[in-house]
């Protein structure tokens, strides 16, 4: 039976988190699915097609992962639209687990066929969000903070921005 997935975020930036997520995600299914989901009332600091060439980069080496974009849709919907089996979400935390089983519910109510796998990231890991990379960026010396929590494609692309700054 093929099985595919698909593991959404914003991607803003790609961090080592997401990388955990992605080698583990592509060693369950057949086809993982990186699906940047825009949210065009936020502000982002890379644009979709930044972070799409920084997911591709980073994936190179995985042959069943692709890499796409959705806006203005569920997840759920966007999952079904292209044939999925699964959403692949993170728990980092006790917190993280009450909203994503409270969006899981909500996601089972408009589709019962879609299913959300779990995984809990290592330790190592757990610890990084794109919201917590973009709050180490500025200050003097951000670079030696940032470096450890973000690909080396990720990390290139943020001294790019920011140097000019």
């Amino acid at each position: 039976m093929f099985m595919k997935g698909v593991y959404a975020g914003s991607f803003d930036p790609p961090t080592n988190g997401h990388m955990w997520m992605i080698r583990h995600g592509a060693a369950m299914f057949d086809e993982l699915v990186l699906a940047i989901g825009v949210n065009p009332s936020k502000k982002s600091m890379f644009s979709v097609q930044e972070r799409e060439r920084m997911l591709k980069e980073m994936t190179k080496g995985y042959k069943n992962v692709k890499v796409t974009s959705f806006n203005n849709q569920y997840l759920v919907r966007y999952s079904k639209s292209i044939n999925a089996d699964y959403m692949l979400r993170g728990i980092r935390s006790y917190k993280d687990y009450e909203y994503e089983n409270g969006l899981r519910q909500v996601n089972e109510d408009i589709d019962e066929g879609i299913l959300t796998v779990f995984l809990m990231p290592s330790v190592d890991v757990s610890k990084v969000s794109s919201s917590f990379v973009k709050g180490l960026v500025g200050p003097k010396g951000w670079e030696d903070a940032v470096k450890k929590y973000v690909p080396p494609v990720v990390f290139k692309a943020l001294l790019a921005k920011f140097k000019k700054r």
